[in-house]
């Protein structure tokens, strides 16, 4: 069953733990017990009526002031297809939460208070979401009973947004619009009567306009997510070797990690990074079974022809199939760390990339983007917590990966302050051309 991963985001109190929860409620997603819960504390807050937002606001802190601080996950599936949901924050001094959320998501869903219109947090979501590469972005148009659903309010409200998109070049493969209400339910999981002029307008996951206007359930069913794994380029990296002694299995020695691209086959010539060795897979265990093929995500065990020096942090890859290799490289980073970057100050880091880490400088901060202006800002004199920049890096030793848009798993790694080992940033690796983009 397909799997899609997906982010709400938006402002303040634009109803993204509501949307969330009315998501679950109408699609008979919560467990009992949970719900008779959910249902106690609202009646004991002196809420009229269930309180959604409660399904995701974990937190006690996050339950008294009535926003989302922390990321929260929450899965459901329906008999097509599979969902996992993470509820990001809205305000900007947790962009870091909100990035941390979106880098394993295929869609965004970007909410819009339809009583307040595009403001400057949208902006900033939608600059973070085509900043990590979603593809896809849903604007949910929530609370349009407030503007007693008004088809004007709505229609400004998107066309505002394409062209905010446009102004930036925010490339997104595709855009759709559908005006909502999270806490009566208007087109959540059921069509609402309210809104004919939507039930009969023309929207669709792949086209701005065209074909049936859809619920958001309906969306969530019918948008592609087709090549969101890479399945061209092998990649492997090696965790730990197994090594065992026993009369059935002596001198038994398999490289144990998690595919990370591509498709594995018995047979497949390999090489070694960055050693360069060569050899040829006999097996491929999952766990004590064999496989016929192995693709990604899965974990597994690599059995060799040959006996070579292999350890953790190494890449495997097809023959055919080099990545992209050097010591100095372009990046996009968000800096995670309550210490400021600064380059006059030379603090080390390590590079962890997959199962491999090495020392790293920052050489250079091409830019960083001013959230609030979303304008870019050059060559600034240091970055500060939740700052999105992109910067020159120069490892120790030759590193082998993929740009982001190639690959995001073998194209994504994380700085780590050598001092205390702490996550100082999050990364994604350029490819030439968009290394100025």
């Amino acid at each position: 069953m397909e799997v899609l991963r997906f982010i709400t985001c938006g402002s303040v109190d634009d109803g993204k733990s509501t949307l969330i929860g009315r998501l679950l409620y109408d699609s008979n997603a919560i467990q009992t017990d949970l719900l008779e819960a959910v249902e106690k504390s609202s009646q004991r807050d002196g809420h009229s009526r269930i309180n959604l937002a409660l399904l995701t606001d974990g937190l006690k802190s996050e339950r008294e002031q009535g926003i989302t601080i922390d990321t929260a996950y929450k899965y459901f599936n329906t008999k097509d297809r599979k969902f996992i949901i993470t509820d990001s924050p809205g305000h900007v001094q947790y962009t870091r939460n909100m990035v941390t959320g979106a880098s394993t998501t295929q869609l965004a869903i970007l909410l819009i208070d339809a009583s307040k219109g595009i403001v400057e947090q949208t902006r900033r979501h939608a600059t973070i979401a085509f900043f990590l590469g979603l593809p896809h972005v849903l604007l949910a148009i929530n609370k349009i009973d407030l503007v007693d659903y008004s088809h004007e309010a709505f229609e400004t409200i998107r066309k505002d947004f394409l062209e905010f998109v446009q102004h930036f070049s925010l490339e997104f493969q595709d855009i759709q619009a559908i005006p909502i209400s999270a806490l009566h339910g208007d087109n959540i999981v059921h069509p609402s009567k309210k809104m004919p002029w939507y039930l009969d307008s023309i929207c669709s996951p792949t086209q701005e306009n065209s074909g049936k206007g859809m619920t958001l359930m309906e969306y969530l069913h019918a948008v592609s997510i087709d090549g969101n794994e890479n399945l061209e380029d092998p990649r492997f990296f090696v965790q730990t070797v197994i090594r065992t002694q026993s009369s059935k299995l002596p001198n038994y020695r398999a490289y144990a990690g998690r595919i990370n691209g591509g498709v594995f086959r018995p047979n497949d010539r390999v090489q070694i990074w960055p050693s360069g060795l060569k050899s040829r897979i006999r097996s491929i265990q999952l766990g004590e079974k064999e496989c016929k093929e192995a693709f990604a995500p899965m974990s597994v065990s690599f059995v060799l022809e040959d006996e070579l020096d292999i350890g953790r942090g190494d890449l495997l890859t097809t023959q055919d199939n080099t990545p992209s290799s050097g010591q100095e490289f372009s990046a996009r980073i968000c800096w995670m760390s309550q210490e400021p970057l600064s380059l006059s100050s030379r603090s080390k880091y390590i590079l962890r990339h997959g199962t491999r880490e090495l020392p790293i400088v920052v050489q250079k901060v091409e830019y960083c983007m001013d959230l609030h202006t979303l304008e870019r800002v050059y060559e600034p004199e240091s970055l500060e917590m939740n700052d999105l920049a992109v910067v020159r890096l120069k490892s120790a030793s030759l590193l082998y990966y993929d740009s982001y848009t190639k690959n995001k798993r073998s194209g994504s790694f994380i700085l780590i302050e050598a001092v205390n080992y702490a996550v100082a940033a999050g990364g994604m690796f350029l490819d030439d051309e968009s290394s100025s983009s």
